[in-house]
């Protein structure tokens, strides 16, 4: 199996020392920047497997980079944990809004870390074989990591894929926070029952067509289902 790649933003010398020492030491291909600015062109020259970035670096900041990480096709599927020394809710939820996946507040465990980006490899690696999942206009390939509505291709984050995914595996059914988190996250990261509605939220976003009803449903006190429209 190819070794996974992944692209450090950090600009503390001594933790991105460490944190290249130990990804290496685990069969990560690691590819270390401390500047916003060429984290982004690296991005582009070759796509990383993932991302894991600090929010306050030099150049473009980290939140920024996340952002137009996000907004490029390119790397839109891409991964991003980021690091940072704010842990208050909002800035944790902004960051999620932004684009990120997962959200480790300094200082932490460089263990924990490892774990945290293994589970999201596991998660975001393409099944080996898998069924298309149809639901309504909507189409999944599991195998090609592709989602198409109404003849359209679709950009979708990793974990809105997951998120849709699960969805289109039980349509019409209603899922709450909780059982969301189970499924989608699992019970190696410490995820808020707010995510979920982040994350619902840009799954509308990104399945959205133009004359095409939301086929994402709220179902008050409940939580939410997908319908075939």
């Amino acid at each position: 199996m190819t070794a996974p790649s992944l692209l450090l933003v950090e600009d503390d010398p001594a933790l991105a020392e460490l944190l290249e020492f130990r990804f290496k030491g685990e069969g990560y291909k690691v590819t270390v920047t401390a500047d916003g600015d060429e984290a982004l062109l690296l991005a582009q020259e070759q796509v990383p497997d993932l991302v894991v970035l600090d929010w306050m670096i030099e150049g473009t900041s980290g939140i920024e980079v996340c952002r137009r990480l996000r907004k490029d096709k390119a790397t839109a599927h891409v991964p991003i944990l980021m690091l940072t020394a704010r842990g208050a809710e909002e800035d944790k939820v902004r960051g999620l809004d932004i684009g990120a996946d997962d959200y480790m507040t300094k200082p932490f465990s460089p263990r924990e870390l490892l774990a945290r980006v293994k589970a999201i490899l596991r998660r975001i690696r393409p099944a080996l074989a898998g069924e298309m999942l149809t639901v309504g206009d909507l189409s999944l390939d599991p195998v090609a990591h592709r989602v198409t509505r109404r003849g359209q291709v679709l950009s979708l984050g990793p974990t809105e894929f997951r998120l849709l995914r699960h969805f289109m595996e039980h349509p019409g059914r209603v899922f709450s926070r909780g059982q969301l988190l189970d499924a989608v996250w699992g019970n190696e990261s410490e995820i808020e029952l707010r995510t979920v509605d982040v994350h619902i939220r840009r799954l509308r976003k990104g399945i959205e067509v133009e004359g095409a009803p939301d086929p994402v449903r709220t179902v008050r006190s409940a939580g939410y289902s997908l319908e075939g429209v």
